[in-house]
């Protein structure tokens, strides 16, 4: 007798909670967060219901694979598009083979070209083969650069902990005098809050867009996708120019003392955020007490001018890939994208 064979079908956000929640325990991460994630991430997105697909063993059985695409409001050269972020594959322990993941992200694609103009998502290095043999092309890598201010606790790690704190001193004050230095004169006034600021729109609205694929930044997504999230508080640093308008906006969230910017944009994003407005967020970040400031980016090096300038050296990567539904190159556009056009 043959065995059955595994098959896809449409899944719904509101009827197949339970069955995709049963499906991520113990895969995905502690139950409690990720049930939040569904009622914030699934059923409350203000762009539409995600794209859910389930996988069966058998026409009839229950569904023993999962996975998802959120619709993300993006601009091609400019121009509205519709994409969908990969999110959320997971497939049930005694079903974890290749082939059932690779069945469950080939349909996805599927129905991600009739719903998305562009599908992307930010599988970890060893899931990229599945991507490459789906039919996705590598969009780049989103790179984790970061800038140390304290220095005594990592110096601590290489001398005794008094040598490190004098030595560490000593260190923060020089490095913050050359900061002072070579940053380009620029009066912006820095504030925090926490919550989306409505200027988001005006700011938005005004900027350069540039060339290839960049997600919308206006006050709305803020919104959802910080104010509104169950899994992090955030907080953004708002930098105003003499005349009163909005010109940079940083959203962050704090983790071990560590400041990490989640996602910006600023009236130059386009072209590159300016080294004035890297050096005004680091030093409210010194203010703060923060030991240093982390920035997930992926897009051309020509926009990393700024915070290459500001010492922001590189700590880590991960592939980015995409494809397009009418089936043009997807690494031939240029991209902006940060740790917000992920799902969490």
């Amino acid at each position: 007798m043959n065995a059955p064979a595994y098959a896809g079908s449409a899944g719904d956000v509101a009827r197949d909670r339970d069955v995709v929640l049963g499906i991520w325990r113990g895969n995905l991460g502690q139950d409690a967060r990720m049930q939040a994630k569904y009622d914030w991430f699934y059923a409350q997105c203000p762009f539409g219901a995600p794209l859910l697909r389930l996988l069966r063993h058998g026409a009839d059985a229950a569904p023993v694979g999962a996975a998802a695409a959120g619709p993300r409001r993006m601009l091609r050269d400019g121009r509205p598009i519709e994409a969908g972020v990969l999110v959320d594959l997971a497939v049930l322990p005694e079903h974890r083979s290749l082939g059932p993941a690779l069945m469950l992200q080939g349909e996805l694609a599927r129905a991600g070209a009739e719903r998305f103009n562009l599908l992307y998502g930010f599988p970890n290095p060893k899931a990229a083969a599945v991507f490459k043999r789906v039919g996705y092309d590598r969009l780049g890598d989103i790179v984790r650069r970061a800038r140390v201010l304290r220095h005594a606790g990592y110096l601590a790690r290489r001398m005794p902990r008094p040598l490190a704190a004098l030595a560490g001193f000593v260190l923060d004050r020089a490095r913050a005098i050359a900061d002072a230095v070579r940053s380009p004169h620029e009066r912006l006034v820095a504030n925090w809050t926490d919550r989306a600021d409505t200027r988001f729109d005006a700011l938005w609205s005004a900027s350069p867009k540039g060339e290839g694929v960049v997600g919308v930044r206006d006050a709305a997504f803020a919104r959802w996708r910080f104010d509104a999230s169950p899994l992090a508080s955030t907080r953004y640093l708002l930098l105003v120019g003499a005349d009163g308008a909005l010109r940079a906006w940083f959203a962050c969230q704090i983790e071990d003392a560590v400041l990490h910017v989640r996602d910006f944009w600023s009236d130059d994003a386009a072209t590159g955020i300016g080294q004035a407005r890297i050096a005004a967020l680091l030093r409210a970040a010194r203010k703060a007490g923060h030991a240093a400031v982390s920035v997930e980016y992926a897009g051309p090096d020509a926009r990393l001018a700024g915070w290459a300038a500001a010492g922001f050296v590189e700590r880590g990567r991960r592939p980015v890939f995409g494809r397009w539904s009418e089936g043009s190159a997807a690494e031939a556009v240029p991209i902006h994208l940060t740790s917000a056009d992920e799902d969490e």
